[in-house]
């Protein structure tokens, strides 16, 4: 038995799939098709990049194992025959889809000792044995400095054990080296000594994660890295690798190129329903130092332009975290200095005001807050922040039949309220590509004026800017879905100095 919609729920609405906008102005939904079609949005403008060159890094056999799969990128590959087509498309070569042919030799390479880059892999310190990891990449970087080949994109390549045992919570089974407790662990994080210590404290200045601390300290060469893993260069059903579901080649190859192509410089697309002056800020806080009694946090903020690309800035350290609420809430005039910052480079790049800006958060803005960045706008420039968050405890939606809800249903609750589906079944691949009930996105415009439907729309738009991969779209918005990470880069290495705006260098 089907129970009846509550009368304020019936207003659902379903929003046609965001176009995007390629190579000579053509407009398609799905970036397979519009690349393999029409090519990148950027061929013709001179913007983009005018070859791949790229630098790999790497162990041997991580090396050759990105060889055989480079290589086969640039020709076609089919569609696994036992899969729909529609999920996972032919790719139909990189110099199809990108304009230009990948080449057969890296600018130069470099060759990290495995027994090595093990052995650091398993130090029980997570910070030392994190540290120790990226040491062994960045020492051959750091000599191919002085050669003349200046590539735009380093790619690098790490066994799957730096991947396992490089997170922050990660715990080796069979370790070496000292095993400092946790109390030990907060002490020197806080910047204590001891007597007789010899450990580096520099060390517990940076991100105990491997990916974190490598894209964080390698921003000083001024070139993105692509970080890699053994196991997704498998071009075969290899054994070593059976733990790990894979997806299909051809789709491992639309998203490495896709994500090699906009690292080196290029723009695969730009969203066709952009609107002309309105930009979107993502803000992600965290703690200073997690797991410790303190208040103490910073801010990262995100703004992605009309034409779809992305600028990254770091807020004030403060005390921004109310233990009580486990809410973080910047004071007015740390809000203003942010948000003049994004103002101020939006005009340098544009050489025009902004119309709209959006802000974008998980957590709430309060009055006191929101204040703050409005003092940041000019006087006709309108501001408005959305709370947008995961309703995974709140609410459900069910179609008839076997099908899931449509991607981009769209329920709305109030006038400043609704719900947006940005997972579900896709019409455009005849199929669903999640596993559980779809969870919609919970919007709610906290501050300013904006239309509910306006705000849905432009959300769902931002889930087709995710350049690190090709998809339909995300079940996040770019502002969203990428803060917590480009957060992690920026705030938990304190130490690092050497940062770059450009969104390119944090996914």
């Amino acid at each position: 038995m089907t129970m009846p919609m509550p009368t304020k729920f019936r207003e659902v609405t379903v929003l046609e799939e965001p176009e995007l906008e390629f190579r000579f102005g053509q407009r398609m939904t799905r970036p397979h098709d519009g690349l393999s079609l029409f090519g990148p949005l950027d061929a013709d403008t001179g913007a983009g990049p005018r070859g791949m060159s790229y630098a790999l890094v790497g162990t041997k056999e991580g090396n050759n194992l990105f060889r055989a799969f480079a290589d086969r990128m640039s020709g076609p590959v089919p569609s696994p025959e036992d899969k729909k087509a529609s999920l996972w498309p032919l790719f139909p070569g990189f110099d199809v889809a990108f304009g230009m042919d990948w080449p057969n030799q890296p600018a130069w390479e470099e060759q990290v000792d495995r027994d090595k880059i093990l052995a650091a892999a398993n130090l029980n310190d997570r910070y030392q044995r994190v540290n120790a990891v990226v040491n062994l990449i960045l020492d051959p970087i750091e000599r191919a400095q002085k050669r003349d080949e200046q590539p735009r994109l380093l790619v690098c390549v790490v066994p799957d054990e730096v991947w396992k045992n490089c997170r922050p919570q990660q715990a080796v089974a069979q370790g070496t080296g000292e095993s400092p407790s946790a109390k030990e662990t907060r002490s020197r994080i806080r910047g204590d000594r001891g007597l007789f210590d010899t450990f580096d404290p520099s060390v517990y200045q940076l991100a105990p994660d491997f990916r974190r601390q490598l894209k964080a300290r390698v921003m000083r060469f001024g070139t993105p890295i692509q970080i890699l893993r053994e196991s997704t260069l498998s071009l075969t059903k290899d054994p070593r690798f059976s733990y790990r579901g894979l997806t299909p080649l051809s789709d491992r190859m639309w998203n490495l190129g896709t994500a090699l192509y906009y690292k080196a410089g290029g723009r695969p697309w730009r969203l066709a329903t952009a609107r002309e002056g309105v930009c979107y800020v993502g803000i992600a806080f965290r703690l200073q130092n997690p797991g410790q009694d303190s208040r103490n946090g910073c801010c990262a903020a995100q703004m992605f332009l009309d034409d779809g690309d992305g600028v990254v800035f770091l807020g004030e350290y403060g005390p921004w975290y109310a233990p009580d609420t486990k809410q973080f809430h910047l004071k007015p005039e740390a809000a203003k200095a942010l948000l003049s910052g994004i103002i101020k480079t939006y005009t340098d790049l544009h050489g025009k005001p902004l119309r709209e800006v959006f802000l974008h958060a998980r957590s709430g803005i309060d009055a006191e807050e929101f204040a703050g960045y409005a003092e940041a706008v000019p006087r006709d420039t309108k501001l408005v922040a959305v709370r947008v968050r995961s309703a995974s405890r709140s609410m459900r939606l069910f179609r008839e039949g076997t099908r899931p809800v449509l991607r981009g249903t769209f329920l709305k609750t109030g006038d400043r309220n609704g719900f947006l589906w940005t997972s579900g079944f896709k019409p455009e691949l005849a199929a669903y590509d999640g596993w559980d009930v779809p969870v919609p996105l919970s919007l709610e415009v906290q501050h300013g004026e904006a239309d509910i439907e306006q705000v849905a729309r432009d959300i769902y738009g931002l889930t087709k800017l995710n350049y690190n991969t090709c998809k339909l779209g995300d079940s996040q918005p770019v502002t969203v879905g990428f803060s917590d990470a480009v957060g992690e880069i920026l705030i938990s290495n304190p130490s690092v100095k050497d940062r770059r705006p450009q969104f390119r260098f944090y996914v």
